[in-house]
């Protein structure tokens, strides 16, 4: 049923598998393979071709936010994305992963955006690593006022993708060339 509601939205559903027990196990696309709305590349924003895919380390504790946002990010085959949904883990998978960017949440149980964002800006090693915070404490209007929250730029809750990829090449951009 599912996928074929998904071939008459125009989503082909791209397999089903029946496995063990007999249960039923469909995977479906339901991002459009063609469109008019495709999401940019990242070298379309900035101009530059890239040389390799970007470390991109999201920290939020709403797993499925975290991962479409994933997914779509990865979709544009310019950015290599890790997802950490405990913010007590944060910093120590930011050590790991050496992330070019970070997209943090502000608000989270146990430890909040600021509080990691500080930590990652008194370590040598990550210092230099550029941080967008994801809030959905400020209106679309407020974000896009170029306001920042401790000397970093922020995006508003629900994220726009295309919105989101802007600034993420705009970040690394910048970071690059000072």
């Amino acid at each position: 049923m599912v996928c074929h509601v998904a071939n008459k939205l125009g989503m082909p559903a791209t397999k089903y598998i029946i496995g063990e027990n007999m249960n039923k196990v469909i995977e479906a696309e339901f991002l459009r393979q063609k469109s008019d709305h495709e999401l940019p590349q990242p070298n379309e924003i900035v101009g530059a071709p890239i040389k390799e895919k970007r470390r991109i380390l999201i920290v939020d504790n709403d797993r499925e936010s975290t991962h479409l946002v994933k997914i779509l990010l990865e979709r544009t085959g310019g950015y290599l994305v890790r997802e950490e949904n405990d913010a007590t883990r944060a910093y120590r998978t930011a050590r790991d992963f050496k992330p070019d960017l970070i997209l943090l949440d502000i608000v989270m149980p146990e430890r909040d955006g600021g509080e990691i964002a500080a930590q990652i800006q008194v370590d040598s090693k990550l210092q230099r690593t550029p941080i967008i915070f994801l809030t959905a404490l400020v209106t679309k209007s407020e974000a896009e006022a170029g306001l920042q929250i401790q000397g970093h730029p922020f995006l508003a809750k629900p994220i726009n993708v295309p919105d989101l990829i802007k600034a993420i090449e705009q970040n690394l951009a910048m970071h690059a060339a000072a």
